[in-house]
C-alpha cells in the first residue's frame, strides 16, 4: 500500500509541475501578444537604393563596353587598307614588268 501511495503522490506532483509549466507558458504567450516588435527599415532602404544605383551604373558601363566591343569586331579587317593597296600596286607593277619583258 505504501508503494501505491508513493506512486500517487509522485503523479500528483508531476501533474502539479505540468500545470505550473502550462500556466507559465500561457503568461509568456500573453506577454508576446502584447509586445509588438517594430523594425526600422529606412536605413536598409537607403542601403538597398544605393546598391541598386551602383548596379545600374555597372550595368550601363558593361552595356557601353559591349557596344564598343561589337563595333570594333564589326570594323575589324584581316588586312589593313594600306597593305591591300600596296599589294595591288605591286601585283599590277609586276604584271606590267613581266609583260613588258616578254613583249620586248
Amino acid at each position: 500500500m505504501t508503494k501505491l501511495e508513493e506512486l500517487t503522490a509522485l503523479l500528483v506532483n508531476e501533474i502539479n509541475d505540468f500545470n505550473n509549466g502550462i500556466e507559465k507558458l500561457e503568461k509568456i504567450n500573453e506577454q508576446l501578444k502584447e509586445t509588438k516588435i517594430k523594425m526600422e527599415i529606412s536605413e536598409y532602404k537607403s542601403i538597398i537604393e544605393s546598391h541598386q544605383q551602383q548596379m545600374e551604373f555597372h550595368k550601363k558601363t558593361l552595356e557601353g563596353f559591349e557596344k564598343r566591343f561589337s563595333n570594333k569586331i564589326n570594323q575589324a579587317k584581316i588586312y589593313p587598307a594600306w597593305a591591300v593597296v600596296v599589294f595591288i600596286i605591286c601585283v599590277v607593277t609586276s604584271v606590267g614588268l613581266v609583260s613588258y619583258m616578254f613583249l620586248k
